[in-house]
Order: C-alpha cells, then sequence, then structure tokens
C-alpha cells in the first residue's frame, strides 16, 4: 500500500519514502513529510553540491554541511549553490 504525505518541499500530497532516509531527527521528519519525487530533488541537488564545490562525503564537516543544506532544502530556508551557478530556464 502506498504510504502518502503532505510534501513540505512540493506543497501537494504525493507518495512518501519507504524508510528514513538519514539518521536521526532530521530522517524521522524527512520520512513524515518528504515525498519521494522531493528526495529525488534533493538527491540531485546534494550531487551537484558535491561535484561542482568538489566536497568529500567521507569529510565530518561535508557531512554536517549537507545535512544543513538537506533540511533548508525541504524545510524553508537559502540552499547553497555553487557559485555562478544559473538554474535552467522552465521549459513548460
Amino acid at each position: 500500500m502506498t504510504r502518502i504525505v503532505t510534501c513540505a518541499k512540493l506543497g501537494r500530497d504525493a507518495e512518501g519514502l519507504d524508510f528514513a532516509p538519514w539518521p536521526g531527527d532530521l530522517g524521522r521528519r524527512i520520512y513524515e513529510g518528504v515525498s519521494k519525487e522531493a528526495w529525488t530533488q534533493w538527491l540531485a541537488h546534494q550531487t551537484m553540491l558535491i561535484n561542482e564545490m568538489r566536497l568529500s562525503p567521507l569529510d565530518p564537516k561535508t557531512r554536517a554541511f549537507l545535512s544543513g543544506e538537506m533540511e533548508k532544502f525541504f524545510f524553508g530556508g537559502d540552499v547553497a549553490q555553487p557559485t555562478g551557478y544559473v538554474p535552467p530556464e522552465d521549459q513548460t
């Protein structure tokens, strides 16, 4: 049975995650209020941050940075963008 959540990022009801993707309280909040679609968007954003900012996921400072960015991405705040980043134009 599909679990539906009111997604904090998308602002609408959508299919929820199958498990908490992150440990602790942040993981619980994400599981309870973030959709699979929004999680996929975060993974793309996280990958961009890691690649463009040349971050090492093994570094504890990087993990702390990404955790903070994840919280801002889903629950409000100004998320970091790589220097010179220009968002793609809406193609709708």
